[in-house]
């Protein structure tokens, strides 16, 4: 990973008014919490670059945090490269623009005039309102909740696996990407900024969650329940006990994503108190 010579913002009671450089920390970190595992992030000066030699996955192979320039002949260019650079790493252009402080502000508009086609909007929300945590419960009757941090490699296997097949149902994906998610979620384990957290039913997974925390935030992902135990609380309970492991670890800011159109999932985030940052991020992929 290379490091972006970029003092880090101080932590802001409100979220709508940030600012571009807490907005370029963001994009930084997210970027890094997804190379975490084997892949690679970049920083372009201009843009920031995720790049996975062994996965064609557009989802790990993508531009964001773009500042590219406003002049329309000058972004052209620039924009000419970056599609050379794709064409290079053999990958297909994709781009993940940021809810606030992209450039130029019409950067989806001038994707779309490019070829790109928008796969729909996403959200950016952050830990604004500690103190709703409280209200959140520490238990389910009986839910057993773990946390796995660096655990052996035996256990590496047997989570990744465990929890692979756990986000294939939950997030309705085709199972055949079910050996490529255990392997990444067992190399993924071995390194200390990941924290896994799993909710057993007699034994059996039901629920899970990462958490990524590093430079002063934590990164929540792949906050998933299985279908049948979905509506009981297991995501809130995983989502409520990783915010307060990062409060008690000293993390200033706690932030995960959502799909727009996922309004449950928004609900139960804004119960906890997360804000969300700016609007909808599009999520383009030239056709």
């Amino acid at each position: 990973m290379t490091a972006i010579p970029l003092a880090r913002p101080e932590p802001r009671a409100r979220w709508l008014g940030v600012d571009a450089a807490m907005m370029r920390f963001l994009d930084w970190h997210e970027a890094r919490a997804h190379a975490i595992g084997g892949r690679q992030a970049r920083d372009l000066g201009d843009a920031i670059l995720l790049h996975d030699p062994n996965d064609r996955d557009p989802f790990w192979n993508r531009l964001s945090g773009l500042r590219l320039p406003e002049d329309p002949d000058a972004f052209d260019r620039r924009l000419a490269e970056l599609l050379a650079l794709f064409a290079g790493l053999d990958r297909r252009p994709h781009v993940w623009a940021s809810p606030v402080h992209q450039r130029p502000e019409d950067l989806g508009s001038r994707l779309l005039a490019h070829g790109f086609q928008d796969l729909g909007g996403g959200l950016m929300m952050i830990q604004a309102d500690p103190a709703a945590l409280r209200s959140a419960p520490r238990r389910l009757d009986g839910v057993d909740l773990e946390r796995h941090r660096c655990p052996p490699p035996a256990e590496r296997d047997r989570l990744g696996d465990e929890t692979a097949g756990l986000l294939v149902v939950a997030f309705r994906v085709d199972p055949l990407v079910r050996w490529r998610l255990a392997v990444d979620l067992a190399r993924s384990l071995a390194a200390p900024e990941l924290s896994l957290y799993l909710a057993r039913v007699d034994g059996v997974p039901v629920a899970t969650a990462k958490r990524l925390s590093f430079d002063g935030a934590s990164y929540l992902s792949s906050i998933g329940t299985r279908p049948g135990w979905q509506g009981r609380g297991l995501g809130s309970l995983l989502t409520a006990e990783a915010c307060r492991d990062a409060i008690d670890e000293g993390y200033a800011w706690t932030y995960l994503g959502v799909l727009g159109e996922n309004r449950r999932a928004r609900a139960v985030y804004e119960r906890l108190g997360f804000a969300v940052l700016g609007g909808p991020a599009g999520d383009y992929l030239l056709r």
